[in-house]
């Protein structure tokens, strides 16, 4: 029986001769055996022959292309069984060479993702010819503004198996105003010793039926989508306060200096009461040299001044305080940051600002003492502020709470995501003794 080559996907045959050297008419059945025996059929599987005739049979080789059949030599045996002498088995053998083939199925996920810097892909391989080698990777983007890095490098994956390397895309240069821009790009996946067909990476020609196939696949697309650091709107805002500035010392600065100073000349100029007018203005005493009596509603002692009224259960003043409050959660995780109004203060809010500089996502809960202020999205923001004219008291030993749960940790300025939600809460008021 001579050795057969066969190609996975492809079909080959090879033949094998029975002859009876028996002196009765002998059947026997024929069966392929071995590793080939699954995508392997003897074409007919019986034959009957007169003592000293023989009968010419075809061995019908089919292999799928499958990782499962590996490339090289594999040996095939034909099971030669006489129905009426059993005992007399034979087993011929020969080889069978299969033929390498290459094919890899590949995915990068997701497609389209954003950000400030750069953003991370991951590319999903699986080797799904039947020989094993090392997976090489390359980014291609038209005018060369991306960078592409890939963790690891080179997998090698035998047939069959799979792997996900982490794709990290980055541009050269920040956004800092503007519109987004959108970055496509592509992403090559082959063996590391294929470049061009017929060729391989150190040069030299590739062997005849080195590899019978290699599958030849479009490269894999994607885009970057990149973010500018400050909004659109902040430009049209920062333009009007420009536009302000140059208007207050162009036109409003010199007109208010100029009513200021004729003001001041206005006020030198104007001559001063005389002594004997204010002696005849005051009321006569007795003797004719009494004093003024102050006006009713005036400053002196037990009248009532127009002084402001101190808050309920605090001292009139007090002094302006602030406290802040960082809170640091993981992601999934929950955190309370706590302020506590110390002993003996009464602490007179009248402004909180909330920052959240990494563009994190959940929900913020701040609550004074046992009153609930607000909740927020983190999503929605990146800085927040509330302002009130009356002041809310939180009194002593009572707390400001920031509750916070982190969804999902933002990305920050630097490009790189952070591993868990930061949010800072800033309280300014009054702080004053409680009066006892």
């Amino acid at each position: 029986m001579p050795p057969v080559t066969v190609t996975p996907g492809g079909e080959a045959t090879t033949t094998l001769t029975v002859r009876n050297d028996g002196d009765i008419v002998e059947a026997y059945t024929l069966e392929t055996v071995g590793d080939c025996a699954a995508w392997s059929t003897v074409e007919p599987a019986r034959v009957s022959l007169y003592p000293g005739t023989s009968e010419t049979v075809t061995i019908r080789l089919a292999p799928p292309r499958a990782p499962e059949v590996r490339a090289g030599d594999i040996p095939l045996g034909v099971r030669v069984l006489p129905v009426e002498h059993p005992e007399l088995v034979r087993v011929p053998e020969t080889t069978v060479h299969v033929e390498a083939f290459r094919e890899l199925r590949r995915e990068l996920q997701p497609r389209r993702r954003r950000g400030w810097l750069g953003a991370r892909y991951r590319v999903a391989v699986r080797n799904q010819g039947n020989t094993a080698g090392e997976i090489a990777f390359a980014g291609q983007q038209a005018g060369e503004e991306l960078r592409f890095g890939f963790t690891p490098s080179r997998p090698r994956l035998e047939p069959g198996e799979s792997t996900e390397v982490r794709l990290r895309v980055r541009t050269r240069k920040l956004i800092w105003f503007g519109k987004p821009v959108t970055w496509p790009f592509q992403i090559d996946v082959a063996h590391a010793d294929e470049t061009a067909a017929g060729e391989r990476s150190d040069g030299r020609d590739r062997a005849p039926g080195e590899y019978a196939t290699v599958a030849q696949q479009p490269p894999l697309e994607g885009e970057f989508v990149q973010l500018s650091v400050f909004p659109k709107w902040l430009l049209a805002v920062l333009a009007a306060l420009v536009a302000l500035l140059i208007a207050w010392f162009a036109l409003v600065r010199p007109a208010v200096q100029s009513t200021a100073k004729q003001a001041a000349n206005d006020a030198v100029s104007k001559p001063s009461p005389s002594p004997s007018a204010t002696q005849q203005g005051g009321t006569p005493g007795a003797g004719g040299g009494g004093q003024s009596k102050p006006a009713d509603g005036g400053g002196g002692a037990g009248s009532g001044g127009g002084g402001s009224s101190p808050a309920p259960g605090a001292v009139g003043g007090g002094q302006q305080s602030s406290a802040t409050i960082d809170v640091q959660t993981d992601g999934g995780a929950k955190k309370t940051g706590v302020y506590k109004v110390p002993a003996g203060k009464v602490f007179g809010i009248t402004d909180i600002v909330v920052a959240n500089f990494q563009g994190d996502e959940g929900v913020l809960t701040i609550t004074f003492g046992e009153r609930k202020i607000t909740t927020i999205a983190l999503e929605t923001f990146r800085n927040q502020d509330y302002h009130w004219v009356t002041p809310i008291e939180i009194p002593e030993n009572a707390t400001v709470t920031a509750n916070v749960t982190c969804a999902k940790p933002g990305t920050p300025a630097t490009g790189k995501q952070a591993s868990g939600c930061d949010e800072v809460l800033n309280v300014s008021g009054v702080l004053s003794d409680v009066e006892r």
